[in-house]
């Protein structure tokens, strides 16, 4: 009979161990999936495999890690610090490189200004939302990192763009969505507006969205209701041609955005700028016809 009851007891034991195993393992997985991947990980206990989620983990930059597992810590080679990026322009330079900036920034859709060649209030302004969008520290300088960035998104400026006098935007990339049908095919990314009826782009123009407190929404949507001489019932304000895809969002000329550029923002509505080619899309435009926003 002791010798059962001490089986019983051992038996109880290692069941209670295993639960609180699992109870600690879980508790890991739902602290990484809380935010805390983006701490340095305590070494794991020799005896714990690493999840799938560890081992495919990638750096922030892009790079993968190490390949050493967790659970052989003491075998990880040592990494060194990887430097910060070395900031080349910031606030109160001036020359031909923060021109040749700025006219970069306007192709993205960053810099609405005449490239003047000195770093303002407006440059600073520009970089961040620029940085901000790509994943960097919103420093509002210039460094490597972001220049680096900068350049793969855009070509070498004109004459003429240094001059303020033309921007050379990339072309938008579709999104698939996009090529079928009549659709208001609009990208966060470039913050461009095309009409597109049958995969064909028939014009194009300049957009500005929502803040982060007031988001424009993202997907697929519907043309439901168009208002030529509309005026908001919330902010009091004129949205003419409006044309509306989600609740009291709606795509519409902004005399604000034709007037502040990106330094404003919208309550969440597509703004274009342009009141002629805004003009004469709300008269192709029929309701029903489909919205996609994306990045």
């Amino acid at each position: 009979m002791r010798r059962i009851h001490l089986t019983t007891v051992i038996a109880r034991t290692l069941a209670a161990a295993t639960v609180l195993t699992v109870t600690a393992a879980c508790g890991a997985q739902s602290d990484k999936a809380s935010g805390a991947a983006d701490q340095k990980p305590a070494a794991a206990a020799p005896s714990t495999a690493p999840s799938a989620d560890t081992a495919n983990d990638n750096k922030a930059d892009g790079s993968t890690a190490n390949g050493a597992t967790e659970a052989d810590p003491a075998s990880a080679p040592s990494i060194a610090a990887k430097p910060a990026p070395k900031i080349l322009m910031a606030t109160g330079a001036k020359g031909a490189q923060v021109q040749e900036l700025q006219a970069r920034l306007a192709q993205v859709g960053w810099f609405d200004d005449t490239p003047t060649g000195t770093y303002g209030s407006v440059t600073v302004a520009a970089v961040k939302g620029f940085q901000g969008k790509r994943g960097l520290p919103t420093t509002g300088s210039a460094d490597t990192a972001t220049l680096q960035k900068l350049a793969d998104m855009t070509t070498k400026p004109t004459r003429d763009e240094l001059a303020g006098k033309a921007v050379n935007k990339p072309k938008t990339k579709l999104d698939k969505r996009c090529m079928t049908g009549r659709v208001l095919c609009i990208s966060k990314t470039t913050r461009t507006l095309n009409w597109v009826v049958n995969g064909k782009v028939l014009s194009s123009m300049d957009v500005r969205f929502g803040s982060q407190y007031t988001p424009t929404r993202e997907g697929t949507f519907k043309v439901f209701l168009k208002s030529r001489n509309h005026v908001s019932s919330i902010y009091h304000t004129p949205m003419p041609y409006a044309m509306f895809f989600s609740g009291g969002q709606a795509v519409h000329y902004s005399s604000d955005f034709a007037k502040r550029g990106y330094a404003g923002a919208s309550h969440g509505c597509v703004n274009v700028r342009d009141k002629a080619k805004i003009a004469k899309l709300f008269d192709q435009v029929k309701v029903n016809d489909k919205v996609v926003i994306y990045w």
